[in-house]
């Protein structure tokens, strides 16, 4: 079994890389984006039987830092 954990910056919070890709894509010439937030993927492989439950107590206790990021879980697989 698989779960997919995306972390982002919670709205409000300063994303300095993603302000620097910003400007990295405009000087390249990509005028278009107006904001850039980064964030991570991390992919798990679980044994059998593990619950969503339990990856969301896995990202509360490591995997996030609740107090400026967010993040959603994916079970599949």
């Amino acid at each position: 079994m698989r779960a997919t954990v995306t972390v982002m910056l919670k709205n409000g919070v300063l994303d300095p890389q993603g302000e620097a890709v910003k400007s990295a894509l405009g000087s390249m010439g990509f005028d278009g984006v107006d904001g850039v937030r980064q964030g991570k993927v991390i992919e798990l492989d679980l044994a059998d039987g593990t619950t969503e439950a339990q990856v969301t107590e896995m990202c509360e206790k490591l995997l996030a830092n609740t107090v400026i990021e967010s993040y959603r879980v994916e079970m599949g697989g």
